[in-house]
């Protein structure tokens, strides 16, 4: 098996979508014969995708653990940027990109790329190391946005920051106790908002390399949100000022 695993019907269906010529086996649930499974089969069968019948035994074997639903893919890769001059020299308009400081769910890496991909983010930047990955499950909690959206790793974050602004792209940070609000930054140009890890925040000297940094305000009893969440509400105040001024 030379292909990655793609499981679940999110993700399973939107590689089908996007690109089904990848897609080399399709393994499906030899007992599920309900209406999903079968819109299913009917799609992979319209684009000559192969199917195998397996039983759950099998099915959790290939995805790794039994939350596949019946459907596992193995693919191979989309096409996508690989590294940040790539993806930049390809970006046309003011870029707009997530950068996580070391992400160590998967869930959570998955639901920022699923909020990337709704709020028209360019790309997300993580660090190869401290850092959990595109593994399966950050591509079915993705929801389908793992193929669309680039999932840029680099080796030294800092420094990969370092080489946007020399791009001219305006670093955000997010931090709980800077001075000035979300609503209070400017994202109409090239912009790249860091998002710190899920339970340390920023490290040192990412937080360092930032231009400015953000708080979100918190009006009731939490303290601070999940960092997807958090990706969200920051992608979208960014898109929405880019509406409302034409960009």
């Amino acid at each position: 098996m030379k292909g990655k695993t793609i499981f679940g019907f999110h993700a399973v269906i939107a590689r089908l979508r996007h690109d089904a010529s990848t897609i080399e086996e399709l393994y499906i649930d030899a007992e599920r014969h309900d209406k999903r499974m079968q819109d299913l089969v009917r799609n992979a069968k319209e684009r000559n995708v192969r199917i195998i019948h397996a039983d759950d035994q099998r099915l959790s074997s290939l995805a790794g653990n039994h939350r596949h639903q019946g459907v596992v893919a193995v693919a191979g890769e989309i096409s996508l940027a690989r590294n940040l001059d790539e993806l930049l020299d390809a970006i046309e308009g003011p870029p707009l990109l997530l950068v996580l400081d070391g992400i160590t769910d998967p869930h959570n890496l998955g639901a920022c790329l699923r909020v990337a991909d709704g709020a028209g983010a360019h790309a997300v930047i993580a660090p190869k190391d401290r850092a959990v990955g595109l593994n399966a499950t950050a591509a079915k909690v993705a929801s389908g946005a793992a193929d669309s959206v680039p999932y840029i790793t680099v080796t030294n974050l800092a420094r990969a920051l370092r080489e946007l602004k020399e791009r001219d792209i305006w670093i955000t940070g997010t931090s709980d106790d800077a001075e000035k609000t979300l609503y209070q930054a400017d994202f109409l140009s090239p912009t790249a908002i860091v998002m710190g890890s899920e339970g340390e925040g920023m490290r040192r000297l990412t937080r360092e390399t930032c231009d400015v940094l953000v708080n979100i305000p918190m009006q009731g009893a939490v303290e601070s949100l999940n960092v997807s969440v958090a990706s969200g509400v920051c992608l979208y105040e960014a898109r929405r000022q880019r509406i409302a001024n034409g960009k």
